[in-house]
């Protein structure tokens, strides 16, 4: 199933990324985009690039364009759905795993693919194992820095857009701001959302493995 990063297959690439691992509050989501070589000249004319050096504005335009134009997927893991799973995984790498075999087994149910690439998150053993018989037949790579394929960029921006879109749908629900990421400013907005709706609110819109978690209510 692996061979060379550098003999890229001439036929369609599938690109997976992920967004919101780091993120306390929100979902993990995880995009996969098929382009073949004329596809992938398509995106870089768009200026499809890694999405952290792009705008959400930005993001949320190019994610519209790339879901009109190209076959795709989004993996949508909730926080409630992201908390069950990892209580039964107990590993990040093993769950992100899951998730990239999701977006390889949709896309491979109705289209072929010659290649999948994600930016390195562990072993692609791991990917490999969540598989079922069809995706078993793709070859898979992991790249550090995948973002630099563009399909990898492609699906960087999908999962970034759903990233974005969700932080703001969690926000107007609880009518307070949600930051992004895990530091100081997060574990803030937690103590508030914890005073207005108790305790079990964090079930719903957070992952509550982060040390966050432990901080705001110990």
């Amino acid at each position: 199933m692996n061979g060379p990063i550098d003999n890229l297959s001439a036929g369609p690439i599938l690109g997976i990324d992920e967004s919101g691992k780091g993120d306390f509050f929100g979902p993990l989501i995880i995009a996969g985009v098929l382009a073949d070589a004329a596809g992938a000249e398509r995106l870089r004319g768009m200026g499809v690039r890694d999405s952290k050096k792009i705008s959400d504005r930005k993001i949320i335009e190019l994610s519209d364009w790339i879901a009109g134009n190209f076959v795709h997927t989004v993996v949508i893991v909730g926080p409630e759905k992201y908390n069950q799973l990892y209580s039964k995984i107990r590993n990040l790498n093993r769950l992100l795993a899951w998730g990239h075999s999701r977006v390889i087994e949709n896309i491979a149910a109705e289209h072929d693919i010659e290649l999948a690439i994600s930016d390195k998150f562990g072993k692609s053993e791991s990917i490999e194992k969540a598989l079922m018989a069809k995706g078993r037949q793709i070859r898979l790579e992991q790249m550090v820095r995948g973002e630099a394929i563009v399909q990898v960029a492609a699906a960087s921006i999908l999962a970034r857009a759903g990233f974005v879109r969700s932080m703001e749908r969690l926000s107007g629900e609880y009518v307070m701001r949600l930051p992004k990421g895990a530091g100081a400013p997060v574990d803030e907005a937690a103590r508030q959302l914890v005073a207005r709706h108790g305790p079990a609110v964090l079930e719903k819109s957070a992952k509550i493995h982060f040390k966050n978690y432990r901080k705001v209510l110990g």
